[in-house]
């Protein structure tokens, strides 16, 4: 029944066609990420495998051809025909694969109240948590493991936390659990003789199949270890039970393992043959909750929590009151054109661009000096490394008795004890941050750095920098001034005084011995503005006068405005960005690190 020589009837190859969900290279599949099932390299070391089948095939007389044409035909037919044999035999082993995963996993669910019973599995699945019973168990958290104040060796605790790393050698089983970013310690299962193995090979399996990410209940026994690789490092946990509490897919959107490298262990990588993957921005951005989970990112909120907290308990030991202003309001806070217009119900309204214009009326209530820590929007189309359109704000305003450099010494203080409570209270966040950003603690005078706004014209003439003397500073002079002034003075922070009238706000005062200045400063820190301030002005015919000279029309201001009819009292205050403070502190390249979720020209969502 074989063809004659020269005369082998081909069919058309067919036609190989990846799974549903597979790729050559996944976001997730990278460097150890368990990832949806992938035919491509079964598929190279199948090719190598057809074409040397292909030759001993042609070696028998009878099906050789004749000719070099009808020898790579041959070739081409009977390689088509062993391939789609492979695919069909390579997608049921994917299919058992795949049914052998969900078995594992998908088993049944288990009431979390009853894993503990006698006839309970080892490993499994919790049904869904939904309120059922309270106080099931205690939960041990990970971050006293190994510490006076946590469980004795020997201990048999229970602990929840995320699956970070695991690896399975035969019946042995090693993984890291990360609880709340900050916080690792090691569980390990070997093979025990007392159940022959049996105990060992369901944890292996268990960990074996389960995503990464997820988070699992472990129950396990407490012991002295050496893992330097760990928070936890002078312990372990030999795992008793283990119980999975929430699955996470089994392909991410990136690996944290990526994500929380350092830029200098990218860079060096890249000139070996095993380059790290760099995370883009954007994608850390599209998926935040999971970017935020890097132990670097996830400190980083905490510093942002921490600042607000020290100011908050620095002004507030002052005698401060803490208020919260309205954010819609009539007209613009600052005067300017960059702001968020909406409809109020038929009247042109704003997003508050700072809280301004309340703090001075809160003031003129006679409260003994108020701040606010909330948000504000400036619709400003920059996509810079430090703007965004949405910020939160910390700002305060008080009354003066005789100069404003009462509240230039307030400002001072209350960053001083930022820095210092910072680095003392606050040295586990601190040193995740540096581990991935490196940087120093910034230099901070114990008394306020302040220069003046001729001083620092002369200083920038003299560094070779020539500029109008009466314009607003740009981002590369600020950063050449802070140089210079770290230089000089020996100081991160410092306050830039005495600015141009034209340069500011309308509330703002002019100088009493030259109008062409202003009581007006800029706060500065590693040589970049975190905030402004001022004194304001309280006279109303002098407020009026700069809103002529200014152009701001002051129908919408006419509350504002009748307020200082009223006898307000000599005031001024500030106004700093969360954001870019937290940044500068930490010395971070992009504001965006620096935000929760980010709000900038090109993002609106998550």
């Amino acid at each position: 029944g074989c063809p004659a020589r020269g005369e082998m009837r081909l069919s058309p190859a067919p036609v190989l066609s990846l799974p549903a969900g597979s790729s050559c290279v996944s976001g997730g599949a990278l460097r150890g990420q368990q990832s949806a099932p992938s035919i491509t390299r079964p598929m190279q070391a199948a090719g190598s495998r057809l074409v040397q089948r292909a030759g001993r095939l042609l070696e028998r007389p009878l099906l050789r051809p004749v000719g070099a044409a009808s020898e790579k035909l041959f070739v081409c037919s009977l390689s088509a025909a062993v391939l789609c044999r492979w695919r069909r035999r390579h997608m049921s082993l994917l299919l058992r694969r795949a049914a052998a995963q969900a078995s594992s996993t998908d088993v049944a669910r288990l009431d979390p109240s009853q894993v503990e019973d006698s006839d309970a599995p080892l490993v499994g699945k919790y049904e869904t948590i939904s309120s059922k019973a309270e106080g099931v168990r205690e939960l041990v958290p990970v971050e006293v493991l190994g510490t006076p104040s946590g469980p004795a060796m020997g201990s048999r605790i229970w602990l929840r936390a995320r699956l970070a790393t695991s690896r399975v050698k035969g019946k042995a089983t090693f993984v890291v659990l990360r609880q709340n970013s900050l916080h690792t310690v090691q569980a390990i299962k070997f093979k025990s003789k007392e159940d022959g193995g049996e105990s060992a090979t369901a944890v292996s399996k268990f960990f074996k199949a389960l995503p990464l990410e997820s988070l699992v209940d472990v129950c396990g026994v407490l012991v002295e270890a050496n893992v330097a690789s760990c928070t936890q490092s002078n312990v372990e946990l030999q795992i008793e039970r283990a119980y999975c509490v929430a699955e996470a897919s089994q392909t991410l959107p990136f690996l944290l393992a990526d994500a929380q490298r350092s830029e200098a262990d990218i860079e060096a990588s890249q000139k070996t043959d095993r380059p790290y993957v760099r995370v883009l921005p954007d994608l850390r951005l599209d998926s935040r909750w999971l970017d935020l989970r890097v132990p670097a990112n996830n400190a980083i909120m905490r510093v942002q929590a921490a600042v607000c907290r020290i100011f908050r308990e620095s002004l507030a030991q002052r005698g401060f009151i803490e208020i919260h202003s309205p954010k819609l309001i009539l007209g613009e806070s600052e005067g300017g054109a960059e702001v968020f217009r909406t409809d109020y119900f038929g009247q042109a309204a704003s997003l508050a661009q700072s809280p301004q214009i309340y703090k001075q009326l809160a003031v003129n209530a006679d409260l003994p000096g108020v701040f606010e820590i909330g948000p504000v929007f400036r619709a400003e189309n920059s996509n810079t490394y430090r703007h965004l359109c949405e910020f939160t704000g910390l700002d305060f305003e008080m009354p003066i008795k005789w100069h404003y450099k009462e509240v230039v010494a307030v400002i001072h203080s209350t960053l001083l004890e930022v820095h210092n409570r910072m680095e003392a209270e606050y040295a586990t966040e601190l040193a995740a941050v540096r581990s991935q950003f490196p940087s120093e603690a910034p230099k901070i005078l114990p008394e306020p750095c302040i220069l003046s706004w001729p001083e620092a014209m002369e200083m920038l003439k003299e560094a070779g920098i020539e500029r109008d003397p009466m314009a607003d500073l740009g981002t590369e002079e600020e950063r050449v001034l802070g140089r210079l002034v770290l230089e000089k003075y020996g100081t991160d922070l410092f306050i830039l005084d005495r600015y141009p009238s034209a340069v500011r706000p309308f509330y703002t005062m002019p100088c009493k011995d030259d109008p062409k200045f202003s009581n007006s400063y800029d706060v500065m820190l590693r040589g970049q503005e975190i905030g402004s301030g001022a004194q304001r002005c309280h006279d109303p015919a002098i407020l009026e006068a700069r809103c002529a000279e200014l152009g701001v029309p002051t129908g919408p201001l006419g509350p504002y405005i009748e307020a200082m009819r009223h006898g307000a009292p000599p005031h001024g205050g500030v106004g700093l960005g969360l954001e870019r403070l937290v940044q500068l502190y930490l010395g971070l390249d992009n504001i965006r690190k620096a935000s929760l979720f980010v709000r900038d020209p090109a993002r609106l969502s998550p």
